[in-house]
């Protein structure tokens, strides 16, 4: 959260399994358009918050499988684990937090005794939460008798049950809901308080971050009969909260829009790029933009490919360098060459390209120098690497678009070391 010096414009706290991520989406399309979105637009000024009902092995499971982008700040574990950045570095203020009335011996004791508990794998088990598969049929007689039996142990605890299967046993203090209240404390503060925050999730165990005052809620199109129940039994009447006409990260760009929260046109949504004129400089626009450009080039989907070609001889310096992740150097001359061949020779795969953390810094008058990670997906194999590209703006209009002069790659994992094919 050090990395904004005032108020975030917008923070967004958004559930991962089919709010974020929409897994009946195999080209991942829902959520690509979101993350162009939020790099081009929002990045610089505002906060994105995961907070999910997985542990942190399975969250970073999830990373190696989907497009996400990186948090600012991963809740997880329901609510029991709020770490921030890319190490996630865990908040000890929130374990104290959450120690209040809770013994997990006490919990793995009483939970025993019930047979139609199933205990969920030991990745889910953790310091501030227990869970558990139940059948739906048996699921509220469980939760009251269980309630019960840990009161009179002297715990004070959450039971929750969402999906239709999973019941957690968290301390009262935790839940998503309870997680984002208290970065708002902290936040307020600071002094950083954001200017508008917008939840979004799909079931039960969201139900708490639409409580939260003063936030704007979205439930996915997709969400489950839990979570508009308990809508229509809470916050039937609360414009603050809608049910979106859309399915997953989709619902969420349409929920920007309808709150006025900010810009809620993807560069996804753009058939043709060189369309997209501006009125200013925008250094995290371009490069979202430029990759795009070679996710649909490397896809043959561009209908008039020699006019994007031109283009790109057009906004590449002369003198432009590139130095690929192996560190050999080439002029964009070059680049732009080997680009020519490579039309279409991901055609009809699920081939998918997307930027994360993309931060741009002015240098002088006209250079700006920016730093992202560039990452491709082809089918589930997903490769990353650093790139640091420097912009200028000397001698162009905003219309026309800045002018790129270096890049500079090098891999994030050094498995992918050796790798070839990589371009870009």
């Amino acid at each position: 959260m050090d990395r904004l010096k005032s108020s975030a414009r917008l923070m967004i706290v958004s559930d991962l399994d089919h709010t974020m991520v929409d897994h009946h989406d195999p080209e991942n399309f829902s959520i690509l358009r979101f993350n162009a979105l939020w790099e081009a637009e929002y990045r610089h000024d505002s906060l994105l918050v995961f907070s999910t009902g997985r542990s942190p092995t399975l969250y970073k499971q999830l990373r190696k499988e989907k497009p996400m982008l990186t948090p600012d700040i991963t809740i997880m574990s329901v609510g029991t684990e709020i770490t921030y950045g890319n190490e996630m570095v865990p908040d000890e203020g929130w374990v104290e937090v959450l120690n209040h009335k809770w013994d997990k011996k006490i919990v793995t004791e009483e939970t025993s005794k019930i047979p139609e508990l199933t205990l969920q794998s030991e990745t889910e088990q953790r310091p501030h939460k227990a869970s558990f598969y139940v059948k739906k049929e048996k699921a509220q007689e469980i939760m009251k008798s269980l309630s019960e039996s840990l009161i009179k142990r002297g715990l004070d605890v959450k039971i929750i049950y969402s999906g239709g299967m999973d019941l957690d046993i968290l301390p009262q203090g935790a839940g998503k809901g309870q997680a984002l209240a208290y970065l708002h404390t902290k936040l307020k503060a600071e002094g950083k308080l954001p200017q508008n925050t917008l939840a979004c999730g799909d079931s039960g165990n969201d139900a708490e971050l639409f409580t939260i005052p003063d936030v704007h809620g979205v439930m996915v199109k997709n969400a489950q009969e839990e979570l508009l129940q308990w809508h229509a039994e809470n916050a039937k009447n609360n414009p603050k909260i809608i049910h979106a006409d859309e399915r997953c990260a989709a619902g969420i760009i349409q929920a920007i829009g309808h709150f006025n929260l900010g810009p809620n046109t993807s560069p996804r949504d753009l058939p043709d790029l060189l369309d997209a004129k501006l009125d200013h400089f925008d250094p995290a626009y371009e490069v979202v933009k430029f990759y795009l450009f070679l996710e649909r080039w490397r896809r043959a989907e561009l209908e008039t490919p020699e006019r994007y070609l031109n283009n790109l001889k057009a906004v590449c310096s002369p003198a432009g360098l590139y130095v690929n992740p192996l560190g050999i150097e080439q002029s964009f001359d070059d680049v732009i060459g080997k680009l020519k061949d490579c039309y279409g020779d991901k055609k009809g795969k699920q081939y998918r390209v997307w930027v994360d953390q993309v931060f741009p810094s002015q240098i002088d008058s006209y250079t700006w120098l920016v730093k992202f990670k560039k990452l491709d997906q082809t089918g589930e194999e997903q490769q990353c690497c650093y790139t640091t590209a420097i912009l200028s703006s000397k001698d162009v209009e905003p219309s026309q678009g800045l002018t790129w002069v270096h890049v500079h790659q090098t891999w994030m994992d050094a498995s992918t070391s050796d790798d070839q094919s990589w371009f870009l």
